[in-house]
């Protein structure tokens, strides 16, 4: 499908494009990767170039022809930052992808489809539309692409949470809370409000599958995917898998005696508390089905995903 493509990913060489990376790989592309890792290629169809996407080295890549398909990870937070990169990118592309958010969304409509509200068309929460810095950045950009650049090549992909051995969550938890109560065989507390809402999580060999195999279709041009295999485990689910594989233990407990334990929900994960985790996140993904071709059966389940990063991450 891709063979001898040229693919470029910026900002490219952690989770999520890892794995586009590797997809892109296994259909016989060659793949350039920005990144500020320290990652080595053992493939002669994979390059990476270590730094920031500077005009200087996009310029100097740009030189040797343009690539079929861009993938551009870098979060702006503000239009004006994007807009001047979309005009270097989508001039040496056949096909540009914006990295948006599941986030977007409101708690609107269940499941979400691409057409569920947005937090930036529907909340009035005056404080959160004046300084929340993930969410409502990724929609003005995603209208920025609609009401400035209609007509052109680009597709816009909302993932969710994709977690890989670089990386675990666990509702607002993340990968050192984690490992530290692994470690020292302590106990996360988590709201009991929490258990049976749907986790918007999957693995990152999933999402980076979903996000490679939407490439150069023109039936994707202007549209917005969720990327998501739809799994729709709770967090509830998730912790017991947890449990399982990692041997954390969790505690259910009353949201006061959680934000207590957890303070930073009050500071720096007020948003992504209030205005993402609270929420439902069970997903529709038939429409990214119908674009890529993939079915249920071209996926690992959460549980397998989670079994091979805890190997990764031993190694």
């Amino acid at each position: 499908m891709y063979q001898n493509k040229r693919f470029l990913l910026i900002a490219g060489g952690g989770t999520l494009g890892s794995y586009v990376s590797e997809e892109l790989l296994s259909h016989g592309a060659y793949v350039d990767v920005i990144c500020l890792e320290d990652n080595v290629s053992e493939n002669e169809h994979l390059n990476y170039y270590k730094g920031y996407a500077t005009e200087d080295l996009l310029g100097s890549l740009f030189a040797k022809g343009g690539y079929d398909g861009i993938v551009n990870f870098i979060h702006y937070k503000r239009v004006e930052d994007y807009r001047a990169m979309y005009e270097l990118l989508i001039a040496n592309t056949d096909h540009l992808i914006f990295l948006s958010s599941y986030r977007v969304y409101a708690d609107a409509q269940h499941p979400v489809t691409e057409n569920a509200p947005r937090l930036l068309d529907v909340t009035e929460d005056k404080e959160f539309l004046e300084v929340e810095d993930y969410a409502l950045p990724k929609a003005r950009c995603e209208d920025f692409l609609r009401t400035e650049h209609a007509g052109e090549p680009w597709t816009i992909v909302r993932p969710v949470i994709s977690f890989s051995c670089r990386r675990f969550d666990l509702y607002t938890y993340s990968d050192n809370d984690i490992w530290e109560m692994v470690a020292t065989g302590g106990t996360l507390k988590l709201p009991r409000d929490a258990k049976e809402l749907v986790a918007g999580l999957d693995w990152a060999g999933n999402s980076g599958k979903l996000i490679a195999n939407l490439f150069l279709n023109p039936e994707t041009f202007g549209e917005a995917y969720t990327i998501s295999t739809a799994q729709n485990l709770t967090w509830g689910d998730v912790a017991a898998l947890y449990r399982e594989q990692f041997g954390l233990s969790v505690e259910w407990c009353d949201e006061a005696e959680f934000v207590e334990a957890y303070p930073c929900v009050e500071g720096i994960k007020k948003w992504l508390y209030l205005y993402d985790r609270k929420f439902s996140r069970d997903m529709d993904n038939s429409k990214v089905l119908a674009a890529t071709g993939l079915t249920e059966a071209d996926f690992k389940s959460i549980a397998d995903g989670l079994r091979i990063e805890l190997e990764l991450k031993k190694q």
